[in-house]
């Protein structure tokens, strides 16, 4: 283990900060920046815990909707009058749909914070995920509103944000491409994903505080002041991320982050292959 540089936890801010809103991975970015750039790993640790920045950066854009659709969830369960309401459903749809990747976080905790960081893996999810968000983007109807939305179509895009929990697959990337394969319009489905990330990240990320600074596997630990200015940058930068993805998806197609994800994943296997980078 070394001790993390200034430097390197303002950069990774600034990485987890840009990437975590977009179908791209920020878990796979910030393992390949640490792996370009620096000398260690900064680990799976590291990462929920600056997630804790982009999804405060989410609270607060989204502030208004949370608010609204939990004064309609809570009067919900009281008076039957309001479980016909959109926002009423939501507020269970965004419970059910967070048990997923709570079970399976769980479960394959260690597996995460060690062998799924694997570059190999991190590189085949980005093409992978990249073409079915492509496939998703092509045939996907896109033409279901909220007022479609089912508790059937937020437990598909609950396990479809599980599988994040490994580096490549990206969590509003894999929640937009159910989305979209149920015939979600663009905006709705990222919404929904911002939204459903919302309990897990935090979740997330308070459980891993502690293993950030005394971590169980080798890598680059930072201080407690690094770890909180990386936070902070993950959240001023992120502000301005949800803010472009929302605009961008509501008028145009994801194809440019299919291209970004099998571009960036055919150089890293380019770079594994030549020895230039190492898969562990």
């Amino acid at each position: 283990m070394v001790d993390m540089t200034w430097f390197e936890a303002i950069v990774l801010g600034i990485v987890q900060g840009l990437t975590e809103m977009l179908p791209v991975s920020s878990s796979a970015h910030l393992r390949l920046t640490s792996a370009l750039f620096f000398e260690e790993d900064a680990g799976a640790s590291f990462t929920a815990v600056t997630q804790l920045g982009t999804e405060t950066a989410v609270l607060i854009y989204f502030w208004k909707d949370i608010v609204r659709i939990l004064v309609a969830w809570w009067k919900g369960l009281w008076n039957k009058d309001m479980r016909g309401e959109t926002d009423y459903r939501l507020g269970w749809y965004v419970i059910i749909g967070t048990l997923p990747i709570v079970f399976f976080g769980l479960i394959f905790k260690d597996a995460i914070r060690d062998g799924a960081r694997n570059l190999w893996l991190v590189a085949f999810s980005l093409i992978f995920f990249g073409l079915l968000l492509a496939l998703a983007e092509l045939v996907g109807r896109k033409t279901r509103t909220w007022d479609d939305f089912r508790m059937k179509d937020g437990l598909i895009l609950g396990f479809a944000q599980a599988g994040a929990l490994i580096p490549g697959v990206s969590r509003s990337g894999g929640t937009i491409t159910a989305g979209l394969f149920i015939g979600l319009d663009r905006a709705v489905a990222a919404r929904y994903s911002f939204l459903l990330a919302i309990p897990a990240v935090f979740g997330a990320g308070i459980l891993s505080l502690g293993d950030v600074f005394e971590p169980a596997t080798e890598g680059s630990v930072p201080s407690g002041a690094q770890m909180l200015v990386a936070t902070v940058i993950a959240f001023i930068v992120g502000l301005g991320a949800v803010h472009w993805m929302l605009k961008w998806v509501a008028k145009h197609s994801v194809f440019i982050f299919v291209w970004y994800r099998c571009l960036l994943g055919v150089a890293v296997v380019i770079m594994l292959e030549t020895g230039f980078l190492q898969a562990t």
